[in-house]
């Protein structure tokens, strides 16, 4: 495997010590949803619907308020968003633990809308810090360090219940989340290259200029990503209960977020981008069989899950590095923003899609229903896509033709 363009990635001015504070921070951001599931549980006494309740409020507050964070960093910087936010954060945490559960619910939607944008801004910074033609590379490692995250965040929140109580677990949630907070408030990494910013008139760039139908349709791809992940992952746990397997959940997922690391790793390295359209499809079509072997042994789901683990951390990859292709870097932070919404209403809607389709008609029919859906949706985004521009004598126009940039390409 050639590890090379890692080599040169890493070597990047500011990004080695960016990517370990980006990958600290989204710990604590990822620990947050499973630690409000378990205080609701444990502490409230109140049951499973109620802290989905919960737990769903606060990812929809999330989803509304990460465009508008966006908009706000490319109008006003970075700073004071982040000052706002981590001082929102702070004193979420410091008060959740002692507040009933409508003021909880009222309260978690609130800061969601005010959570911290480690996810979309840590995008900025990978695109403001490495030249375009090794941002696959730097997105790929990005969407692993993503996946490690989400690998170590959750399973941390449980221990610290567990092992604690869960008002100490939030406390500790808290604290990693100012952290995250006022590291990045002290770093202030840049949102825009050198050369993206010498080119800043400060002007507004209108959003009929990027958000068009193409963007809609790559959004809509993004979602289609989690939706299928979210709906997989749901219906690997129905397989292994309804087989009596279900002490071998942990192993089975842990194994699929493995694929994934090795996917995204591969993914990479490679000498040409694939686009989002081939990786979310195929991710989709890998997903449709897996059912078949719902009735097989449970270590037969291990094997099955390889195929879609490769490609989970390259079709996430594959559409950010589009957006920042696609995008002007003016409005980049309000792109990374929708970005991050279309990933939460993707992961929103998957699961009780995938559980409706679980109750009635079977765990197997789950992972049918999770990869045809997302097949769907990236055969509804195909009339709107970007086509290819052709190149001319001045300049190469990159397969992945930016509908924004490639009039003025052509123009030169």
């Amino acid at each position: 495997m050639n590890i090379a363009p890692y080599r040169l990635v890493l070597g990047l001015p500011g990004l080695k010590l960016l990517m370990l504070i980006g990958f600290m921070a989204r710990i604590p951001a990822t620990a947050a949803g499973m630690t409000i599931t378990l205080h609701v549980i444990t502490a409230m006494r109140l049951n499973y619907a109620a802290a989905g309740v919960a737990g769903a409020l606060g990812m929809a507050g999330a989803g509304v308020g990460a465009p508008l964070a966006g908009r706000l960093i490319d109008r006003i910087g970075l700073r004071p968003v982040m000052i706002v936010t981590t001082a929102a954060q702070g004193l979420y945490w410091l008060i959740a633990p002692e507040l009933s559960y409508p003021y909880l619910v009222v309260c978690g939607f609130i800061s969601g809308a005010l959570s911290i944008p480690i996810f979309s801004i840590m995008r900025q910074f990978v695109a403001a810090l490495t030249p375009v033609d090794q941002r696959r590379t730097a997105f790929a490692l990005d969407s692993m360090a993503v996946e490690l995250s989400y690998m170590l965040g959750p399973a941390l929140a449980v221990a610290a219940v567990t092992g604690l109580n869960s008002r100490l677990a939030m406390y500790f949630v808290g604290a990693g989340l100012l952290a995250a907070g006022i590291s990045l408030i002290v770093l202030n990494p840049p949102i825009r290259s050198e050369a993206e910013a010498a080119e800043q008139t400060g002007a507004p760039v209108p959003r009929r200029q990027w958000l068009t139908p193409g963007m809609i349709a790559l959004l809509g791809v993004t979602a289609a990503t989690t939706f299928i992940l979210s709906a997989t992952e749901l219906s690997v746990v129905a397989v292994l209960n309804n087989g009596g397997a279900t002490g071998f959940t942990g192993l089975v997922i842990g194994l699929w977020c493995v694929y994934s690391l090795i996917g995204g790793f591969i993914y990479g390295a490679l000498h040409r981008t694939l686009s989002p359209l081939t990786l979310v499809c195929g991710l989709g079509l890998l997903t449709v069989p897996i059912g078949l072997l719902a009735g097989a042994q449970w270590w037969w789901l291990i094997v099955a899950l390889i195929p879609t683990g490769l490609l989970c951390a390259p079709s996430l990859a594959s559409t950010v590095d589009t957006v920042s292709k696609w995008v002007p870097a003016a409005a980049r932070g309000e792109a990374m923003g929708w970005h991050g919404t279309a990933l939460t209403i993707g992961i929103a809607a998957g699961a009780p899609i995938s559980g409706a389709i679980i109750d009635a008609f079977g765990p197997a029919w789950g992972f049918a229903g999770a990869g045809a859906v997302g097949a769907l949706l990236v055969t509804l985004a195909l009339p709107f896509w970007p086509r290819p521009a052709a190149p001319t004598a001045q300049v190469d126009v990159p397969e992945a033709a930016m509908p924004y940039a490639a009039p003025a390409l052509k123009s030169r």
